[in-house]
C-alpha cells in the first residue's frame, strides 16, 4: 500500500471512532440491582407496572411528581418516582421502559415509554419531561 492510502485509511478509522464516541448511545437495558451497582448513572429499565402496589399522583400538590412500584424482568420490585404528570392509560400498559438512575433504593425516572397491548405488538408511547 501507498503510504497516502496507509495514512487516509488511519484518518477515517480515527474520524469514526471519534464519531461514535461523541454521538454513539449504546446504552442496554439494565435491572434495577444492575443499576444499583453505579448510583447516580443513568439507564434504561424495562418493568411492569404493579397495579396492586401504591401509586401516588397529587396534581394540586405537585403535578410533576409521580411515584409507583415496578417489576423489573428479573422480578426485583422497586420504587420508581417519575418526574413528571402520570401518564394516561399507564395502568393498561403491559410493559414501560423507564430512563433513570438509582438512588437510596428508589429509581428516579425521568422518561417513561409505554408498550401498550393493542392488536399491533409495536404500539408504543413516549412520555418524558423536558428536563
Amino acid at each position: 500500500m501507498k503510504k497516502t492510502h496507509i495514512v487516509l485509511l488511519i484518518l477515517v478509522v480515527v474520524a469514526l471512532s471519534v464519531l461514535v464516541s461523541v454521538f454513539g448511545d449504546f446504552s442496554t437495558y439494565e435491572t434495577f440491582a444492575s443499576a444499583g451497582k453505579q448510583p447516580g448513572k443513568t439507564y434504561y429499565v424495562i418493568g411492569m407496572l404493579q397495579k396492586d402496589k401504591e401509586m401516588i399522583y397529587e396534581p394540586t400538590k405537585d403535578a410533576n411528581h409521580f411515584s409507583f412500584y415496578a417489576k423489573d424482568k428479573a422480578g426485583n420490585l422497586n420504587k420508581v418516582i417519575f418526574n413528571g404528570e402520570k401518564p394516561r392509560d399507564i395502568e393498561k400498559s403491559e410493559q414501560i421502559v423507564m430512563l433513570g438512575y438509582l438512588d437510596a433504593g428508589t429509581f428516579h425516572c425521568s422518561r417513561i415509554q409505554m408498550k401498550c397491548p393493542s392488536k399491533y405488538k409495536k404500539d408504543m408511547v413516549a412520555v418524558g419531561s423536558n428536563s
